[in-house]
């Protein structure tokens, strides 16, 4: 899976001097309206409630469309389209993946509805009491998030740098904390329902988009996708292999294994994601879960077709050698395929990289937003509200709230402080997690009645230790040209993603520690019956 690296400094300028001014003017006042609009549907409600699932009152398709919008982020936007267009292969099967792992959660989405639950705490309460079961939630919740937050943020910044013809180091930084001061200001007064509205918008503005630059770089091919492909593998750093594997330097040559764990994670990672989760649990019932997965499905689909083909059109109009020369892994393919596919000088032109910068903008807002959300409602329902004097429902939406702008200003914090290190494997770890930590404690707790406190423990925590270890083992952080310590020498573990390894020791733990736990009962009863037949 590709993630995001700095621009090179002193990289090309995809928008010109000419288009700069227009084009910062109109994504400025885009800013300010979205944040106009956005501060007008902010909720007075005092119910925690209304603010976490929004009464489960949102209807199929609205809650469809909000679904997949959760799947379109800065990341998926920008770096999935400069994978395709810097990688060929490689990046068109992490696209595959990523629409796969929608069908995982399509399977899961009726009886997470229908347990009740809000959060990862819930779900792993319903064969586990106890406060332990809730704070392992929380502490997996937020392994899952703030890497994403910080990858998102990072990624926001260097777009917005994009924009301005900027891509030094200051400038990224800069417009990293000026893009989450923005976001930390609506994630601070929004709720669920909020969210909702604008993720349904963002959909149909980021497809139309996407569709419009495609058309538009076909035009330039006589209207011939097998001409645009040619002209991609053509213009590729690599011509023999763009359409194969191993093109990208983070998979080439960890053979069969390493590809198996690297699917294993994005699939099960994407689909247990916390947000998306409580996403779920705002559906009316186990029926309308179902069919609002199903609308995202499709929703999702067309998106990533959207992006394959984004991608390609970027590596055959611009090519694969600029695209590199702005990112080492193409996270300014979009914008650049905007900027090319039009005359220099036209109105149209500014129109459409504008568009592009708003979707962009759009994308950081909504996943940012959500990602904090589901954290902070993780940790004020299953640690805050539970520890000490309980909270009234009052009382948790003032914790939300003041947890989500922690959060925020957190991961924002963080972000800036990492922004000149490759820490491209914070995405993998993220996904490592979600896949290890959450999809066997799920599928056992549907699925087995043995299933028991200490399994769930024994499965989370040894789980989420794996991810680690293997993580800060692997090729992404020690010892390669890509990794966090090129010079380190601490990478005995061979694969780019834990997933092989975690996920099956996970599946195993939790089985181990439920029928321990259960042998141990019936000896303590056993034994128990003895001593009373002695008296």
């Amino acid at each position: 899976m590709a993630t995001p690296l700095l621009l090179g400094p002193g990289g090309l300028d995809p928008v010109g001097s000419a288009a700069r001014g227009p084009v910062i003017s109109a994504f400025l006042i885009f800013i300010g309206l979205c944040l106009l609009w956005i501060f007008t549907l902010a909720s007075q409600e005092d119910r925690a409630e209304s603010l976490y699932t929004a009464d489960r009152s949102l209807s199929p398709v609205f809650n469809g469309f909000a679904l997949a919008g959760e799947y379109i982020t800065v990341v998926t936007l920008f770096v999935g389209s400069g994978a395709i267009a810097l990688f060929g292969y490689d990046g068109f099967g992490s696209a595959v993946d990523s629409v796969i792992a929608f069908g995982v959660l399509l399977l899961l989405a009726r009886k997470i509805r229908d347990s009740g639950s809000h959060t990862l705490g819930d779900l792993f309460s319903l064969r586990a009491s106890g406060q332990a079961p809730r704070t392992a939630a929380t502490v997996v919740t937020l392994a899952i998030t703030m890497p994403l937050l910080m990858v998102q943020l990072r990624a926001a910044g260097i777009s917005a740098a994009l924009l301005i013809g900027m891509s030094n180091d200051a400038a990224q930084v800069a417009c990293t904390v000026l893009m989450g001061c923005l976001v930390a200001c609506f994630a601070g007064v929004a709720d669920l329902r909020g969210t909702s509205f604008v993720q349904v918008v963002k959909v149909p503005v980021t497809l139309v988009t996407l569709a419009v630059v495609t058309l538009l770089a076909l035009r330039k091919f006589s209207w011939s996708p097998v001409s645009l492909l040619s002209a991609a593998v053509e213009r590729s750093t690599d011509p023999d292999r763009y359409l194969g594997r191993g093109l990208w330097a983070h998979t080439a040559g960890l053979g069969t294994l390493n590809t198996i764990s690297d699917h294993t994670v994005v699939i099960l990672g994407m689909a247990m994601m916390p947000h998306l989760i409580l996403r779920i649990a705002a559906s009316r019932n186990g029926q309308s879960a179902r069919r609002s997965t199903s609308i995202a499905v499709g929703l999702t689909g067309a998106f990533y077709i959207l992006l394959i083909t984004t991608g390609f059109a970027a590596a055959a109009v611009v090519g694969s050698e600029v695209i590199s020369g702005i990112d080492a892994n193409g996270q300014a393919a979009p914008i650049l395929l905007a900027s090319g596919v039009l005359g220099q000088a036209s109105t149209a032109r500014v129109v459409l990289i504008t568009l592009m910068a708003c979707v962009a903008f759009l994308a950081v807002l909504t996943a940012v937003t959500s990602v904090t959300f589901a954290a902070a409602v993780s940790l004020t329902r299953d640690v805050l509200a539970r520890t000490g004097r309980p909270l009234v429902d009052t009382g948790q939406v003032r914790a939300l709230r003041a947890t989500v702008v922690v959060l925020c200003l957190g991961g924002l914090s963080l972000s800036a402080a990492v922004h000149q290190y490759p820490v491209e494997f914070l995405v993998t770890f993220s996904l490592g997690v979600a896949a290890t930590c959450v999809f066997p404690a799920l599928i056992y707790s549907f699925f087995w009645r043995g299933f028991n406190r200490q399994g769930l423990l024994w499965s989370v925590y040894g789980g989420l230790l794996l991810c680690v270890v293997l993580t800060v083992c692997s090729p992404t952080v020690a010892g390669t040209a890509y990794a966090l310590w090129p010079d380190a020498t601490f990478d005995w573990y061979p694969f780019h993603t834990s997933g092989v390894v975690s996920v099956p020791a996970a599946f195993f733990l939790g089985w181990l520690g439920s029928t321990r736990s259960r042998a141990n009962a019936e000896r303590g009863s056993q034994e128990e019956a003895y001593e009373n037949v002695k008296r």
